[in-house]
């Protein structure tokens, strides 16, 4: 248990960069999770987390969208966790239903990645904590909006958010906010990470990266993109990738990955950054072909689709992590609860099946980890943001 505390304390002194009167709770915050975690949950739940030398591999994994001069710490922060996971009692349990439903709310609509994990999530925690899961869609403004209604709900664990690298970006293009992203969530886990694709229609003239920047360059205007939102990882890995290649890009932004394929499907704009999970359907179908995916590496379930790098952009890696948070204030039992359901969940059969299938990559460590990733992301994607200049409202 010490171990893990001074874990974490080193990871918010080195990465995370606290902000004055707001250190002091969120690092509060992160090390009630870790000690909990660190120590029994009751009887029934079997404990997450890995070996040392696993956390050793993961310590130097390059964080998603990294940019130079930005600290990148999703290897460290999983590192963390793998250390306070790894303390936790492998006691086994039943995991007690309260008779009351659970309620997972995703912030995009029906039909993109986000919402599709959540509902196969939501079905296996269904089975295994014994209780009615609902999933209700609160898609707009990037996800402020379902994030919002979770932030003001009651914090008993039974109203949880599903949430992607989105919510980390937020603070830095939405400049007003009706809640407060570090204050008002409790991180409980860290379901994958995923890549995203540069879509464009089936009967496109575009067949290559270069062909599109090459129309982005020459048009008398520029080429529009879809995105899945303003400030979503689409919409940052656009721009980034228009200032890297100075290229000009006309950012069109729908209300979830879902909309954004099917309007590129349908032709409706002629390109489109989705992730991988929710073009991949419509890319099996042949309705749209994918020019690069934005990992800074090609995915084995799509090892045709070269990477952005490899086409002349060296060092672009922009990738996202989806998990679950609860309202601030949640119990720590709670948290711990859901985690360790959770987790059990992500490693079943089914839900590695999904998973591999869409194109993740898996996530594991504790909700203290996945705390400090989301926290230093916040900070990584402002500078990213400002650099950028971009600002959404």
């Amino acid at each position: 248990m010490v171990h893990a505390t001074q874990a974490v304390q080193r990871l918010a002194a080195r990465w995370v960069g606290w902000r004055p009167g707001v250190g002091a709770s969120l690092l509060t915050g992160l090390l009630a999770t870790a000690v909990h975690a660190a120590s029994p949950v009751g009887p029934g739940v079997a404990a997450s987390g890995a070996s040392s030398p696993a956390a050793a591999r993961v310590a130097s994994t390059t964080v998603p969208g990294a940019v130079p001069g930005v600290p990148s710490v999703r290897g460290a922060a999983t590192a963390t966790a793998t250390a306070t996971a790894g303390t936790s009692s492998a006691a086994s349990a039943t995991l007690r239903p309260t008779g009351k439903p659970l309620t997972i709310v995703v912030t995009f609509p029906p039909g993109g990645g986000t919402d599709l994990l959540a509902r196969r999530l939501g079905a296996e925690l269904q089975t295994r904590l014994g209780q009615t899961v609902l999933v209700e869609n609160r898609p707009g403004a990037s996800g402020n909006i379902g994030a919002q209604h979770v932030a003001q709900a009651a914090p008993d664990g039974q109203t949880l958010l599903m949430v992607n690298s989105s919510f980390a970006i937020n603070p830095g293009v939405y400049q007003k906010l009706d809640f407060d992203p570090q204050r008002d969530f409790t991180a409980v886990v860290n379901a994958g990470f995923i890549a995203s694709v540069l879509v464009v229609p089936a009967d496109s003239a575009l067949h290559s990266l270069e062909d599109a920047l090459a129309a982005a360059r020459s048009a008398d205007r520029p080429l529009a993109f879809a995105s899945c939102g303003n400030g979503t990882p689409q919409h940052l890995a656009g721009e980034m990738l228009a200032q890297a290649t100075r290229s000009h890009w006309q950012h069109v932004p729908y209300k979830g990955c879902g909309p954004a394929i099917t309007a590129v499907a349908a032709g409706q704009v002629p390109a489109g950054l989705v992730t991988a999970s929710s073009a991949s359907a419509m890319m099996a179908g042949g309705r749209v072909r994918a020019l690069a995916i934005t990992s800074p590496k090609r995915l084995p379930q799509l090892a045709q689709v070269p990477t952005v790098a490899e086409q002349g952009v060296p060092g672009f890696d922009v990738e996202q992590w989806h998990g679950l948070l609860a309202p601030a204030g949640t119990p720590a039992a709670v948290v711990a609860r859901l985690h360790q359901a959770a987790q059990l969940a992500l490693q079943g059969q089914a839900m590695r099946q999904l998973l591999d299938e869409q194109g993740y990559s898996a996530a594991t460590g504790s909700p203290a980890a996945f705390q400090a990733l989301i926290l230093a992301d916040m900070d990584r994607y402002a500078a990213v943001t400002r650099k950028l200049g971009l600002r959404v409202d």
